[in-house]
Parts: structure tokens; C-alpha cells; sequence
């Protein structure tokens, strides 16, 4: 009976490990949890969510690409992945521009400025942090005793990508609440702005 026991307990520490690496790992600021946070500040919860599925999508397939092994063989190329850096760094900067410039919610004139599913779902799949983080969290589990099969890994990791995002949604619009005053709209959405062109820097520099 104690053998029954034994390898439950230890497939649940592997499980509880595997969120704890991934809220500290994959949760800590990078462009894209930033700029979720920028978005939802500047343009409100609801009008985000379209943006920020296109991030966690992006990211979910970040992750299959881990999973499967491709990330390395895209890293191989010689000219992909400058591409890919310098595609999505010009996006964050004329994101971050749009952020900064953002009008008051009180005006309602921001919503055909709001950023689209597609925006979110290239910057995802463009934003090097989460490769190296993914990257990271898929290594870890990996390297421990597997009492977690491939697939679980996937639907946990998958699970807290959703989470994570949404929870720096959710303290982007607790901001939104303060955005009504024009002055305060305008610091705090600089604010954001430069956070986010200073988290893609330290992202994509060496």
C-alpha cells in the first residue's frame, strides 16, 4: 500500500514544482506580460481580451514548438531568428507608442486604435523571453523523474500561460480605473510604454 502511495505523492511534488518554476519563470516581466498589462491599462479588460488570447495562443505555441524540439532547429538558422527579433521589436516599439498615446477611457475614441488578435499572437510567437523561458521550465521537468508524462506537462504548462496572463490583465485594468483623468491617463500610459520598450531590450540583448 505504501508503494501505491508513494509515487502519487511524488507525481503531485512534481506537479507542484512544475507550477511553482513556471509562475516564477514564465510569470516574471517580460514583453509580452507587460504589454498585456500596458493594454489592458490603456483600453480596459474587455476591449484587451481580443489582444491578449492572441498572446496566450501565441505562447501555447511557443510551447508546442519547445516541446517538440523545434526551437533549436529555428535557432540554427543564421537569419530567422534576427528576423524574427527584429520583427518583433519594431511591433513592441509602435505598440508601445500607440500605449503611450492612448486617449482617456472616459473619451471612448480608442477603439479603433485597440490592438487585434493577430498583433498579440506575433508578438508571442516573435518574443525571445519565451523561448528561453519555456525553454527552461520544459528542461527542468524533463530532468527530474518523469512521473509526469509529456502530455500532462503540456496541459499544466498550457494552464499557466492562460493564468498568468490573465492575472497581468487583470492588475492592468485595476490602472484602467485611474486612466479617467487625462494626466493621469497620459503618465501612467508612458509609464507602461517604457517598461515595456525596457523589458524587450533586456529580453533581446545579450
Amino acid at each position: 500500500m505504501i508503494r501505491d502511495i508513494l509515487p502519487g505523492a511524488q507525481s503531485w511534488q512534481q506537479l507542484l514544482a512544475l507550477v511553482l518554476a513556471a509562475t516564477i519563470v514564465m510569470g516574471s516581466p517580460g514583453p509580452a506580460t507587460i504589454s498585456v498589462t500596458a493594454i489592458g491599462a490603456a483600453f480596459g479588460l474587455r476591449p484587451s481580451m481580443r489582444y491578449t488570447s492572441g498572446v496566450v495562443f501565441g505562447t501555447i505555441a511557443v510551447l508546442l514548438v519547445v516541446a517538440a524540439g523545434l526551437a533549436g532547429m529555428l535557432a540554427s538558422m543564421p537569419t530567422l531568428a534576427p528576423a524574427l527579433t527584429v520583427a518583433s521589436a519594431a511591433y513592441i516599439l509602435y505598440l508601445a507608442f500607440r500605449i503611450a498615446m492612448a486617449p482617456p477611457l472616459a473619451e471612448g475614441a480608442n477603439e479603433a486604435a485597440r490592438p487585434t488578435f493577430l498583433g498579440g499572437f506575433m508578438l508571442a510567437v516573435a518574443n525571445p523571453k519565451a523561448y528561453v523561458a519555456i525553454g527552461a521550465v520544459f528542461a527542468g521537468a524533463s530532468s527530474q523523474a518523469d512521473g509526469l508524462g509529456m502530455s500532462t506537462r503540456l496541459l499544466v504548462l498550457a494552464a499557466m500561460i492562460v493564468v498568468i496572463h490573465i492575472l497581468w490583465l487583470l492588475a492592468g485594468a485595476v490602472f484602467a480605473r485611474l486612466l479617467r483623468n487625462p494626466r493621469a491617463a497620459r503618465i501612467i500610459n508612458i509609464a507602461f510604454a517604457a517598461t515595456l520598450v525596457l523589458t524587450t531590450a533586456l529580453a533581446v540583448l545579450p
